[in-house]
C-alpha cells in the first residue's frame, strides 16, 4: 500500500523538512534547466521534470534524504538514446524523451514489484567507474561550445568540443567569463559551506548581468509560464525502439540512487529497501514523462544538501516538488538567464566524476578488473552518443571476466614421503570441476610411488552440486587405483552429496 502522510508516526512532515525541501528547490530550479539542455531539450522541460517527480517519489521512497529529479548522468543517457532518432530540442525529440521516461518508470516499477531490487548490485564497480569517468568527459564536452559561446553546427560530441577549444577566434568572451565565473562561484560556495546555494547565486548573478549589460549572447529565451501540461499524447508508435535504452537507463541510472540511499542508511545505522526505492523512482519517472519531462533519478549533491539542511523524513522531497510547482507561473523571470551559466552549472556538477586515479588503482589491484574498467571507459567514448551500448558491452565484459576467473582453479601440491598433499583453491562448480579432475590426475602421474593422497578443501570458497559430484567420483577412481585418500575440511553439503552419490552408485560385481 502507498503510505500516507498522516499514518506515519515519527515520520511526519516537520519544520526541518520544509526548510530542507526549500533549500533543495532553490538549487534544483536552475540545475534542472541545465540538465534539460544537456539532455537535448528546451530548458523549461527541466522544470517540468523537477516538479511532479520528487512529489511522486516522496510517497514511496525508503530513504529520508534521497532527492529525485533531473541528474547529469541520466540526462546524458537520454541524449545518447534519442540523438539518432530525432533532432535535439525538436517537438519530436521532446515527445520521445517523455516516452523514454515512462519506459524507464515502468521498468523500475516492474523491478520493484518483482522484489528484484538486488539487480542494482549486478553492475560491477570497475564497470561503473569506467563508464562514469568517460560519461563525465562526454558531459563536459557537450557543455564546452555553450561555455565559450561558439556555434558548432556539425560533428560528434567530442568533435564539437575539440573544434570549439581550438578556435578561440570564435569565442564569445562574455560567455567564457560567465561560465568560468559560475564554476568558481559554485566551487567556492561548496568550500565555504555545503548549504551556501552557489548554483542559485550564480544563476541570479547571471540574470542581473544579462539585464544590466544587455548581454547579446545566447540566453534561455522564452520560458512558458503556467502549470505543467499533463498529457498522454506520446509517440507510442516509437515505443519498441525505446525499450532497450529505457531498460539500460532504468538500471544504470538507479545505481546513483542506490549508492546514496545505502551510504546514508549505513551512516545513520538505518534501513533502506532497494525494492521500495525502485518503486518510488519508477513512479517518479512515469509522472515525469506524463508531464513533459525526461528520465529522472536520485541526485547525490541535492540529497547531501537535503541531509545537511536537516531533513528528517522523505517528505522533504514533497516540499521540494511543491516549491518548483509553485514557481512555474513565474518561470518567465528566467528568460534572460545566459546559457553560459547553465553550461557552467553542469561543468561544476560533473567535473569531479572524472576519476582517472580510481581507474589506475583498479588496474593495480586487479588486471582483469582493470580491463573491465578500461574497456568500458574506451567504449563509452568510442560509441558516443550510443553510450547505452557501451554500458551493455561493459556488463558483458564484466560477466566474461568473472566467468573466466571462476573457471580457473589453482591446485597446490606437495609430497611428503609416499603421501601427496593437495589443496585446490578457487570455486568448484560445474564449470571448473573438470580443471580439478585434470589437476589431480596430472599430479598423480608426475609423482609415481604415491600410496596416499590428503586432499584439503579449505581453499575452496564454494562448491556446487556438480562440483561435489565430480569430486566424489574422482576420489572413488583414485581409491579404485589402490591409493588411500583422506579428505579434510569437507563442507556439510558436500558430505551429503558424497552420501547420495554412494547410494546411487551401482554395486560392483
Amino acid at each position: 500500500m502507498t503510505p500516507e502522510l498522516r499514518h506515519e508516526p515519527g515520520h511526519r512532515l516537520g519544520l526541518k523538512d520544509v526548510v530542507a525541501g526549500l533549500s533543495v528547490a532553490v538549487v534544483l530550479i536552475p540545475q534542472s534547466m541545465a540538465y534539460a539542455e544537456l539532455a537535448g531539450l528546451p530548458s523549461h522541460h527541466g522544470l517540468y521534470a523537477a516538479a511532479l517527480a520528487p512529489i511522486a517519489a516522496s510517497f514511496l521512497a525508503s530513504s529520508p534524504y534521497l532527492q529525485t529529479g533531473p541528474v547529469a548522468l541520466t540526462a546524458l543517457l537520454t541524449l545518447g538514446a534519442l540523438m539518432p532518432m530525432a533532432t535535439p530540442a525538436s517537438a519530436e525529440f521532446v515527445g520521445l524523451a517523455a516516452l523514454l521516461a515512462v519506459v524507464v518508470g515502468v521498468v523500475r516499477i516492474g523491478v520493484g514489484l518483482l522484489r528484484a531490487g538486488s539487480l542494482s548490485y549486478l553492475m560491477s564497480r570497475p564497470m561503473l567507474s569506467g563508464f562514469t569517468s568517460a560519461a563525465a568527459i562526454l558531459i563536459l564536452a557537450t557543455q564546452i561550445p555553450g561555455a565559450v559561446g561558439s556555434d558548432v553546427a556539425e560533428g560528434g560530441v567530442l568533435g564539437k568540443a575539440a573544434w570549439a577549444l581550438t578556435h578561440p577566434g570564435a569565442w564569445e568572451w562574455s560567455s567564457v567569463v560567465l561560465s568560468l565565473g559560475t564554476v568558481a562561484v559554485i566551487t567556492v560556495s561548496r568550500r565555504i559551506h555545503p548549504l551556501v546555494p552557489g548554483v542559485l547565486l550564480a544563476a541570479v548573478g547571471g540574470m542581473v548581468f544579462s539585464v544590466a549589460t544587455g548581454y547579446e549572447g545566447a540566453t534561455v529565451g522564452s520560458v512558458p509560464s503556467g502549470f505543467i501540461p499533463l498529457s498522454l499524447g506520446l509517440p507510442w508508435a516509437r515505443l519498441p525502439s525505446l525499450v532497450l535504452p529505457g531498460t539500460v537507463i532504468a538500471l544504470v541510472g538507479f545505481a546513483e540512487a542506490a549508492s546514496i540511499s545505502r551510504m546514508f542508511a549505513s551512516e545513520d545505522r538505518g534501513h533502506w529497501s532497494p525494492d521500495r526505492e525502485f518503486l518510488g523512482q519508477g513512479v517518479a519517472n512515469v509522472v515525469a514523462g506524463m508531464s513533459g519531462g525526461f528520465p529522472v533519478g536520485g541526485s547525490f549533491s541535492r540529497s547531501s544538501l537535503n541531509r545537511l539542511a536537516g531533513a528528517g523524513s522523505r517528505w522533504s522531497g514533497l516540499v521540494t516538488g511543491l516549491s518548483v510547482l509553485a514557481f512555474l507561473p513565474f518561470a518567465s523571470v528566467l528568460s534572460p538567464l545566459p546559457r553560459a551559466i547553465l553550461a557552467g552549472i553542469v561543468i561544476a556538477a560533473v567535473w569531479s566524476l572524472f576519476k582517472p586515479r580510481v581507474l589506475v588503482e583498479i588496474w593495480h589491484l586487479s588486471r582483469p578488473q582493470g580491463v573491465v574498467a578500461g574497456s568500458t571507459f574506451g567504449l563509452t567514448l568510442a560509441l558516443s552518443p550510443h553510450v547505452e551500448q557501451a554500458v551493455l558491452m561493459g556488463i558483458l565484459t564484466a560477466g566474461a571476466v568473472h566467468l573466466w576467473k571462476e573457471l580457473k582453479l589453482e591446485v597446490r601440491a606437495r609430497r611428503e614421503g609416499d603421501t601427496l598433499h593437495m589443496q585446490p583453491e578457487g570455486v568448484l562448480w560445474f564449470g571448473s570441476a573438470p580443471a580439478l579432475d585434470d589437476a589431480l590426475l596430472e599430479c598423480l602421474a608426475e609423482e609415481p610411488g604415491i600410496d596416499r593422497v590428503v586432499l584439503s578443501l579449505a581453499g575452496l570458497g564454494r562448491i556446487d552440486l556438480t562440483g561435489a559430484y565430480t569430486l566424489a567420483e574422482l576420489l572413488q577412481h583414485i581409491r579404485d587405483a589402490g591409493i588411500e585418500v583422506d579428505v579434510e575440511d569437507v563442507p556439510k553439503h558436500v558430505r551429503r552429496a558424497f552420501v547420495l552419490l554412494q547410494r546411487e552408485a551401482p554395486e560392483k560385481p
